[in-house]
């Protein structure tokens, strides 16, 4: 950070650096007038350049909403949620393709995404290519696959499920 002066005032200048999986710097997070206990502080480049593809490891969590941070490598299996989740692809190419199933093998109130066993019954949807800063919907009632041709980091928001792993002793940053 520098500083220049326009018109007479001191102006703090910034730079946005874009981390990838080759190319990231551990940040770090000023608390001001609080106990640094009560966080957790994780780099999500780190986290999935050290998981396995479509490994789902949660890196924040609100309540039941978490972020969940995926290596996608490969193609993943299809998977399937009650509720709608987003998936903002933070590093790479990702190929999503979308299955609208003629019934969800899940109950209306059930929390997070589950594999499905085989290929999803439904009317496909259609497919988006996700590049960096590209967010996509995975509508409720919706089967979904990932696959991208080199690694890639996707940040997913979605409510806590029975693959959500919790590895806050392996990712937090001490402060």
């Amino acid at each position: 950070m520098g500083v220049s002066t326009i018109k007479g005032k001191e102006q703090s200048s910034y730079v946005t650096r874009f981390g990838s999986l080759e190319n990231y710097e551990k940040g770090g997070v000023e608390i001001i007038n609080d106990d640094p206990r009560h966080y957790a502080f994780s780099n999500v480049f780190e986290v999935a350049s050290n998981a396995k593809p479509y490994e789902k490891i949660a890196v924040g969590k609100n309540m039941e909403y978490v972020l969940e941070a995926i290596r996608a490598e490969g193609t993943s299996e299809w998977r399937t949620a009650a509720h709608d989740e987003f998936a903002l692809v933070m590093d790479g190419e990702v190929e999503i393709t979308l299955v609208k199933l003629d019934q969800s093998p899940l109950p209306a109130d059930a929390e997070g995404s589950v594999a499905l066993a085989g290929e999803p019954v439904g009317r496909r949807m259609g497919r988006i290519v996700a590049r960096r800063g590209h967010m996509t919907l995975l509508p409720a009632g919706a089967a979904y696959r990932f696959s991208a041709e080199r690694a890639g980091v996707i940040l997913q928001q979605t409510i806590a499920g029975p693959d959500t792993q919790y590895r806050w002793a392996e990712i937090a940053q001490s402060l």
